[in-house]
């Protein structure tokens, strides 16, 4: 193996999630590549206007991205305030954070997440907590990007509540351009393999979709990938045997990614 296939990582997740990470990283030596797979475009409102957490007894967000283009949508109404009869989900602590730096929370609302330090940061863990609190709440607004998955949806509506589903950004595959593309072709012809960074099942596709005009399915298959969720490894199209060695899963936040790179 390469010296240099464990100390190139390659960062998919969308712009301006990628730079503090990088930085990181580079102090610890690595070089790093800043290639998001993935645009997020907001949504207009629609026809029907913008749903109020007035009207619900759970917001649940399902990314970051989900909080922050909701709590525009409302600030645009010249709504300031959280009403605290709604609580809030959100499916990790980076989630939640984006809501509380939007300062339109007070000290009587309240927060569901899973902890930072929670072996996971998704649908599953979040739907865990809403379960132990007690009776799942009747009207559930659910805010997230036009496509993903819906098994929390799924869960609320099975125990009982009427969930509405409210988009407010979609996702679009980004093409790279020739230097990035030409990178590839050059890693593959030395065949260097990087560390990628995959966040979701949209990014790995697309992320996938620009290494297949370029390289082979074997160099594909001979790079290493930190993970954020279980789930991602099977879309990778890499053998399980392989997978084993080559694949390290963690939490989506800095910390714990920084730490599945350094420590491979």
């Amino acid at each position: 193996m390469h010296a240099s296939e464990t100390r190139t990582a390659i960062l998919t997740r969308p712009p301006g999630r990628n730079e503090s990470l990088a930085t990181r990283l580079r102090t610890a030596g690595w070089q790093v590549c800043i290639w998001p797979a993935l645009d997020i475009e907001p949504l207009p409102a629609g026809s029907a206007g913008i749903p109020l957490p007035r009207d619900f007894d759970l917001a649940v967000f399902v990314s970051g991205n989900a909080a922050t283009q909701y709590l525009s949508q409302l600030r645009a109404l010249g709504m300031a305030a959280w009403p605290p009869s709604c609580v809030i989900g959100a499916v990790g602590p980076a989630t939640a954070a984006r809501v509380r730096e939007s300062g339109s929370l007070d000290e009587l609302c309240t927060i569901v997440h899973p902890a930072l330090d929670a072996p996971r940061h998704d649908s599953e863990a979040l739907w865990d907590l809403l379960a132990a609190r007690g009776p799942i709440p009747r009207r559930v607004l659910l805010v997230r990007g036009t496509a993903g998955r819906d098994w929390l949806a799924e869960q609320l509506r099975g125990h009982g509540a009427e969930v509405h589903a409210h988009a407010v950004y979609r996702r679009v595959s980004v093409r790279w351009d020739g230097d990035a593309l030409a990178q590839l072709r050059r890693w593959a012809d030395a065949d260097c393999h990087p560390t990628w960074l995959l966040t979701s099942g949209a990014s790995v596709e697309a992320v996938r979709a620009n290494v297949d005009g370029v390289a082979s399915q074997d160099w594909w298959q001979g790079c290493r990938f930190v993970l954020t969720h279980p789930r991602l490894v099977e879309l990778l199209g890499v053998p399980a045997a392989r997978a084993a060695a080559s694949v390290r899963l963690c939490a989506p936040a800095d910390d714990a990614i920084f730490n599945a790179f350094v420590s491979g």
